[in-house]
């Protein structure tokens, strides 16, 4: 059944929206084709380059990239990423994984995602950089907000899509202690030299309660990114300094074979290290008054929660709400009502990913092996492929209206 516009509904809403990786930028699109006056700002000085490889799977996924009109520049950008491997302390092949299990229908570099999303909206959304929101006060008709750096504005509506740790949540919804689950495993990821000559595959080494990847998605030959994960009960690692997280990650994989004593020498030289907690944000509700939130900021799950394609579902769900109810309280019951049972299964998604990729004990790897073996013979193999995509296309798409034409321009600013 065809959703029908609710007329005006969001022509001229002034919209500010926190974050310009993937969620925000993804409802910008629409919002702006429907008119509205959107305003992203983002607390990095540019778009962030490379990041984590992201993927897209499933019927939903792809049909919301279709709808956006950027499938073909997502699949053009993909990282043609082959199969996975998991070593043994020998050396040899353990199990592996099939590039749709780990790479879904289409794979791509977080960064590359973000600028193929800021070149198709540039020129309708106002960009600011290197700022971000200090306070937000709400009144029954709008949203006054100040920044770190720029002047005071005033908004019809604000959506935080600032990821895990997001600041428009703090501000609304109180200290992000209060709202994030803990999942007792943390992950770090850094560039290292290509010293396996991987191409397009990875490798990954386990011992007990930690893991090391190394992989190359493609690019620069000499380079390969390295995953590490390991256990801890401890939830207070990822607010230490980074000289302190480097410490740590030496000593959890001290003494390690492999090739984990050359990724420890790269992390000693690498200026990009990403070190955080596996973690879920779990809220009783997703908006509060003429705010609302997006993504990762609203039920982020770090590793295995599908979180691209669920924020761009979800932006999609959102803005297509906004455009056929009568107001923004109807529109933030019905997305909410609309998306809260998928994102909870995607975090539930997620809940395996530590153990799976770092189990506890050497019992448990060699189980986790022996079951992604099986996994792979004969008509079981058709069932480890649904298994990788239920989660993500747990959800029926609506067919909201198509945006109008002529959408409003502005500039960037920084």
């Amino acid at each position: 059944m065809r959703e029908e516009a609710s007329p005006d509904a969001l022509r001229d809403r002034r919209v500010l929206i926190s974050g310009a990786s993937v969620a925000g930028p993804a409802l910008a699109h629409w919002l702006a084709a429907h008119g509205c006056a959107v305003t992203i700002v983002e607390k990095a000085p540019a778009l962030r380059q490379g990041g984590f490889a992201v993927d897209f799977r499933g019927a939903a996924h792809r049909e919301v990239l279709r709808r956006m009109g950027l499938w073909d520049a997502v699949r053009e950008r993909q990282t043609h990423m082959g199969t996975q491997h998991f070593i043994g302390p020998d050396g040899r092949e353990q199990a592996s994984l099939p590039p749709e299990f780990m790479s879904g229908d289409v794979e791509i570099f977080r960064g590359d995602l973000s600028e193929i999303f800021h070149e198709h909206t540039k020129d309708r959304v106002e960009y600011v950089f290197g700022d971000s929101l200090a306070t937000l006060e709400q009144t029954p008709d709008e949203v006054h907000v100040t920044f770190e750096r720029g002047a005071p504005r005033t908004f019809d509506l604000v959506v935080g899509a600032d990821g895990l740790h997001s600041t428009v949540r703090r501000l609304v919804f109180g200290d992000e202690a209060r709202h994030l689950r803990f999942l007792n495993h943390y992950v770090a990821v850094y560039d290292a030299p290509n010293h396996l000559g991987l191409d397009r595959t990875a490798r990954w080494f386990n011992a007990p309660g930690r893991a090391v990847g190394l992989a190359h998605y493609g690019g620069d030959p000499a380079k390969a990114l390295v995953t590490m994960v390991f256990a801890e009960q401890d939830p207070g690692y990822a607010r230490l300094g980074p000289e302190r997280q480097r410490e740590i990650l030496r000593e959890r994989y001290a003494g390690l074979g492999w090739e984990v004593p050359r990724a420890l020498k790269a992390l000693e030289e690498t200026e990009d290290l990403y070190f955080d907690a596996m973690a879920q944000v779990r809220l009783d509700r997703f908006s509060e008054g003429r705010v609302v939130l997006l993504g990762d900021a609203g039920y982020g799950a770090t590793m295995g929660g599908l979180g691209t394609g669920l924020a761009l579902v979800c932006a999609y769900v959102l803005a297509g709400e906004l455009a056929t109810r009568p107001g923004h309280r109807a529109a933030f019951a019905a997305y909410e009502e609309q998306i809260r049972a998928y994102a909870l299964g995607c975090q539930k998604n997620a809940d395996s990913a530590g153990p799976m990729l770092a189990p506890a004990t050497d019992r448990r790897i060699r189980l986790r092996n022996l079951t992604y073996r099986v996994l792979q013979l004969g008509p079981l193999s058709a069932l480890f492929s649904r298994l990788s995509v239920r989660a993500a296309e747990a959800i029926e798409l609506k067919d909201y209206p198509l945006p109008v034409s002529g959408a409003r321009s502005s500039g960037v600013r920084d």
